[in-house]
């Protein structure tokens, strides 16, 4: 169990989180930009950390600013909560990198579920049901038409290129079958 930790986001995100880590005996820092200073979130956590200008791209997206204030703080882990930095690869690694848990998937997974057609097989290959269709990455459209016949149904998602190929050369119906 960690002692300190720091939540690297703002709003009801890193209020719920705030509560959550109170509720376990877990200190808690926040992080805030100029526009924050007076935010709920601010009040919710132990103790806060000025991490630059309102904008999101000058405060909470601000990797270097986020890990010297976990590390100022004797924070041992950083919570992404939602969005920002929570689906970054590089960020989690940074936490890595700086000696800190991100409290999150492993950069690996964030990598893989960030790639379609790697997430849909790595949930594949963990028996999560999928909707039917060609989860692989060659568009050859020998091998596109091959994969639509033995799914033997409408496909979904983007329109594949051989169907675009088959609708403007005039061999395919004018929506997909």
């Amino acid at each position: 169990m960690f002692k300190k930790i720091l939540i690297a986001n703002r709003g009801e995100i890193a209020c719920r989180v705030a509560a959550t880590a109170r509720r376990m005996g877990v200190k808690t820092v926040a992080v805030y930009s100029d526009a924050d200073a007076s935010a709920k979130h601010v009040q919710a956590c132990d103790e806060a950390v000025h991490v630059g200008g309102s904008a999101p791209k000058d405060s909470y997206l601000q990797w270097q600013r986020i890990l010297d204030a976990a590390k100022a703080t004797g924070a041992e882990a950083v919570h992404p909560g939602y969005g920002f930095l929570s689906e970054n690869e590089a960020f989690a690694n940074a936490c890595a990198e700086a000696g800190l848990v991100f409290i999150g998937p492993p950069a690996s997974a964030i990598l893989a579920m960030g790639l379609k057609a790697e997430s849909k097989q790595l949930m594949e290959k963990a028996g999560v049901p999928l909707v039917p269709g060609y989860h692989g990455s060659n568009q050859d459209p020998a091998l596109l038409q091959a994969e639509a016949d033995r799914i033997g149904n409408a496909l979904y998602g983007e329109r594949s290129k051989l169907f675009l190929e088959r609708f403007y050369s005039g061999t395919a119906p004018a929506t997909p079958q």
